[in-house]
C-alpha cells in the first residue's frame, strides 16, 4: 500500500513537473513577445523623438523666418510711408521750382519787353532824323550802336581850323537836329567834341586839344540852347581831345575824319530804369 502511495506520489510529482515546464515555456514565448514590442514600441519612440526634434527646429526655423518676414513688412511699410513724404515733398519742390522759373521767364519777358520799347524808340527817332533832317551829306553819318543814336558830323561843316565859332552852314544842320531833340522831351543829347592827335599850338585862350573840344563842344551846345530853342536840361556838353579817334592819325584825310563833332541822342537812363522798376513792381503784385 505504501508502494502504491509512493508510486502516485512520485506520478503525481512528475505530471506536476511537466506542468510546469509547460507553463514556462508558455510564459518564456509570451515575455520573448513581449519583449519584442518593447523593442518594436521602443523604436519607434526613439524614431518619434528623432522626428519630434527635426520638427521642433524646423518650427524654429519657420519662427525665425515669421519674425524676419514681420520685422521686413514694417520696415516696407514704413519705407512707403517715407517715400510717399519724399514723393510729396519733391512734389512740393518741384512745383515751387517751376513757380520760380515761371516767375523769372516772367521778369526776362517784362524787361526784354522793356528793352524793345526801348529800341522801338531809338528806331523812330533814327527814322525820324533821316526823313525830317534829310542828312544825306557825306560829312554827316547817323548810326546806332546798343540803342543809341549817334550823330557824326565833320568839324570842316561846323568850325574853321583852329576855330570854335560855329558856321553859319552848321547852324542849317544843327538846326535839323535841335527839331529832332525838340520833339523828344524825355530824351538826352550829348554833344561830343573830338580831334586829331595834331598838338595844338596854344593861344591866349585854348591850351590844347583838350580845351578845343570842350570849346566846341559847348559853342553848339549854346547854339542849341540860345538860337534853336532846346531845352538845356537835356543837354551835355563834353570835349573828348583826341583819344577816341575814328581811324589812326596818319594821313590827312584820316585826321581830318577824326576831327568831327559827335551828337549822341539817348533816353534818359533813370527813365528806362524807373520802367524797368515798374514793370518788376506790377510782377511782384501778381
Amino acid at each position: 500500500m505504501k508502494r502504491v502511495v509512493a508510486i502516485i506520489a512520485v506520478s503525481a510529482l512528475a505530471l506536476t513537473s511537466c506542468g510546469t515546464k509547460k507553463k514556462i515555456a508558455d510564459l518564456e514565448t509570451k515575455n520573448k513577445e513581449c519583449q519584442d514590442l518593447l523593442n518594436t514600441a521602443t523604436m519607434k519612440l526613439n524614431l518619434c523623438l528623432s522626428e519630434k526634434e527635426k520638427m521642433n527646429e524646423q518650427n524654429d526655423y519657420l519662427k525665425k523666418i515669421n519674425e524676419d518676414l514681420k520685422k521686413n513688412n514694417a520696415d516696407l511699410i514704413n519705407n512707403v510711408g517715407n517715400m510717399t513724404t519724399l514723393t510729396q515733398q519733391g512734389a512740393a519742390n518741384v512745383e515751387k521750382a517751376l513757380e520760380s522759373i515761371k516767375e523769372k521767364d516772367l521778369k526776362i519777358s517784362r524787361l526784354q519787353d522793356a528793352l524793345t520799347k526801348k529800341d522801338s524808340v531809338t528806331l523812330a527817332l533814327v527814322t525820324s532824323l533821316k526823313k525830317s533832317v534829310g542828312l544825306d551829306d557825306p560829312d554827316i553819318n547817323v548810326n546806332v550802336e546798343k540803342g543809341v543814336v549817334f550823330i557824326n558830323i565833320s568839324d570842316k561843316m561846323l568850325f574853321k581850323s583852329g576855330s570854335y565859332v560855329v558856321t553859319n552852314k552848321a547852324k542849317e544842320v544843327l538846326g535839323k537836329v535841335a527839331k529832332v531833340i525838340n520833339d523828344k522831351p524825355d530824351f538826352e543829347c550829348m554833344v561830343e567834341g573830338h580831334t586829331d592827335n595834331v598838338p595844338f599850338t596854344g593861344n591866349a585862350i585854348l591850351i590844347d586839344n583838350w580845351d578845343l573840344s570842350v570849346k566846341r563842344a559847348t559853342a553848339i551846345t549854346r547854339v542849341l540852347t540860345q538860337e534853336l530853342g532846346v531845352n538845356p536840361k537835356q543837354l551835355i556838353a563834353a570835349g573828348r581831345s583826341e583819344y577816341i579817334p575814328l581811324v589812326e592819325n596818319n594821313s590827312a584825310e584820316n585826321r581830318a575824319t577824326n576831327r568831327r563833332t559827335r551828337i549822341v541822342i539817348m533816353p534818359k537812363i533813370d527813365q528806362f530804369y524807373d520802367m524797368i522798376e515798374k514793370e518788376m513792381k506790377n510782377l511782384s503784385k501778381k
